[in-house]
């Protein structure tokens, strides 16, 4: 019996088999035209879709970009940063009352002349040209080069990647990390020996630092003469007196320190005037150096032996160490590529990378980071004026000084110093330095400077390295 149900059971489940395959034809039919009626639909709204987004297109152009009003969102209302810090908007106003879009297309402007400087008239091409470029990076409408990553409110994840000017501010600016770097390839770039022969000229790259302390009180005044266009509290003040030393990696590193929302001005001010040193030195050194003193001979440097060029930077590093800690960063990176310029042939290709592929790679990044912080809102502003200006006049001063107390030592000195290698204090190297020899030759076409002149050239470098930490320490 048992036997028997089991067969009606299989015979049961057979028949119903066969029957639900004779009748799958018809609800599969109608399902192949569902998908097929369903397919035309997607097809139809996909098609839909593309002709909406070009249509768009043209709201996402740069054209549409340089007629917009308003900033993007993320400077007038903040964001988060990975770390999951809030970095608050601020309010975003243009000169003259201008357009976002319009100040953006200005920029351009900006920039292209500093291209224009750099690679038509040569004024410092090797900075001015990545500076150049990364600010035309930074104002192109909707190219978000710069922009901070988005970070989620809750979760702290990123769900979009900023741009990669941003990444590079980031890591090399913000921290400090590119201006010590160049400072290694300076160093090892560098020859301290006409400063060790002639230690008196050290006196000369001191007095030249005197336009930085004449910039920071400027920058003090104007404040208290435009309450309401420009403000600039000790920390700004600081920042732009730093351009008066004509040191580019200096300027960078304090402004990044105390005032890294004037970075683009000082930085474009200070590289600027650099490469100007040629058009803005002699006029001044002519006024205060009399021709009868410019044509004095100076007593030749005695030769400087390995071991004291060895042994400077050790001590210079020391020195710096026990008196003021906080300009070791600076010292000790210019210190270290000098010391592995002089060591010889032992460590030849530590000295030969700094002194070119690390000083290259990182110069075409630090620029691209300054020249991304060329944003409008950041440039055409009053204060931006007020820095150049008062750069200028830091720069000047500067050239006056070392004048100045080349002059002095010469009345005091037994060996007479010309007081034309004064102007070379300022530390552009070894720029200052040519123009010093260049007008010593106008007067005496015999009376070769360049080698005295590197003597203050080199010390201005490290003054306004010491000069950067004693400002950081008390504006910090």
């Amino acid at each position: 019996m048992k036997f028997f149900c089991m067969v009606m059971v299989g015979v049961a489940a057979l028949v119903g088999s066969a029957f639900s395959d004779d009748a799958v034809p018809q609800p599969a039919g109608q399902a192949a035209l569902a998908d097929v009626t369903a397919a035309e639909t997607s097809a139809e709204n996909s098609w839909r879709t593309m002709i909406r987004k070009v249509l768009k297109l043209k709201e996402d152009t740069g054209i549409k970009g340089f007629l917009a009003k308003d900033p993007p969102a993320y400077l007038t209302h903040g964001y988060l940063t990975p770390s999951g810090a809030r970095v608050p908007g601020h309010p975003v106003k243009i000169i003259g009352g201008l357009p976002y879009g319009m100040g953006q297309a200005l920029m351009i402007g900006v920039c292209l002349v500093l291209l224009y400087l750099a690679i038509v008239k040569g004024f410092e091409p090797l900075l001015l040209l990545p500076i150049g470029f990364g600010g035309l990076l930074a104002n192109m409408p909707f190219a978000n080069v710069t922009a901070p990553p988005l970070v989620d409110a809750v979760t702290k994840l990123v769900i979009e990647p900023g741009g990669f000017l941003y990444y590079f501010f980031e890591f090399g600016v913000s921290t400090g990390l590119f201006p010590i770097m160049i400072f290694m390839g300076v160093g090892a770039m560098t020859d301290f020996g006409p400063l060790i022969a002639n230690p008196r000229t050290a006196l000369l790259g001191a007095a030249a630092q005197f336009g930085i302390f004449i910039a920071l009180m400027g920058a003090l005044g104007l404040s208290l003469l435009f309450p309401g266009q420009i403000n600039f509290g000790l920390k700004e003040a600081a920042s732009i007196g730093i351009i008066g030393g004509a040191d580019g990696p200096t300027a960078i590193w304090l402004t990044t320190k105390l005032a890294p929302n004037l970075l683009g001005a000082i930085a474009v001010a200070a590289y600027s005037y650099m490469a100007l040193v040629p058009i803005i030195q002699p006029p001044i050194m002519k006024a205060i150096v009399p021709e009868h003193e410019r044509k004095i001979v100076m007593k030749q440097l005695r030769p400087v032996s390995k071991m004291e060029k060895v042994c400077f930077p050790l001590i210079v590093l020391l020195l710096c160490a026990l008196l003021l800690p906080s300009a070791v960063p600076l010292i000790g990176a210019l210190m270290l590529g000098n010391l592995c310029r002089e060591v010889g042939p032992n460590v030849a290709r530590l000295a030969d990378t700094m002194s070119n592929a690390l000083i290259n790679i990182v110069t075409i990044m630090l620029g691209l980071s300054v020249g991304s912080k060329l944003a409008c809102e950041k440039f055409l502003n009053p204060e931006t004026l007020g820095i150049l200006v008062l750069g200028l006049i830091a720069f000047g001063f500067g050239t006056a000084g070392g004048c100045w107390m080349g002059r002095l030592m010469n009345r005091v000195c037994k060996d007479p110093i010309n007081p034309l290698i004064g102007s070379a204090g300022v530390s552009a190297v070894p720029m200052a330095a040519r123009v010093s020899n260049k007008v010593g030759l106008e007067s005496d076409p015999t009376n070769y400077l360049l080698m005295h002149a590197m003597g203050p050239n080199v010390s201005g470098v490290i003054g306004s390295a010491v000069v950067a930490g004693v400002l950081y320490t008390l504006c910090k």
